[in-house]
């Protein structure tokens, strides 16, 4: 489909929408059309999902910080381990005999 004709379509799903929307007990203009109190319903349905959403927002939030304290946790162990890594590679050239330096004389 063109995307114009998709935004067309959307617009239309939003009237729908807000139209459904504005049958409140004074309109009453969707109501007597199909019997259905669509404000009410929607009511009880956001007041159905909000704990739901709230639960599965409080899980999604603990498990990205339980991951973010285990990558900075291992990125701490990572930066200690280096650090041990470059502290005896230091060492050890600490240890080895100092390179000759200057022209090597030639044996005769």
């Amino acid at each position: 489909m063109n995307a114009a004709v998709k935004i067309l379509a959307g617009l239309i799903v939003i009237a729908a929408g807000f139209g459904l929307f504005l049958d409140s007990p004074s309109v009453h203009m969707w109501k007597s059309m199909t019997g259905i109190n669509w404000w009410n319903n929607f009511v009880i349905v956001l007041t159905g999902v909000i704990p739901p959403f709230l639960l599965l927002a409080g899980i999604f939030i603990v498990w990205l910080e339980a991951d973010e304290l285990g990558a900075e946790k291992e990125m701490k162990t990572g930066s200690e381990a280096e650090a041990k890594e470059v502290k005896s590679a230091v060492e050890s050239e600490e240890q080895k005999p100092p390179a000759r330096r200057g022209r090597r004389s030639k044996k005769r």
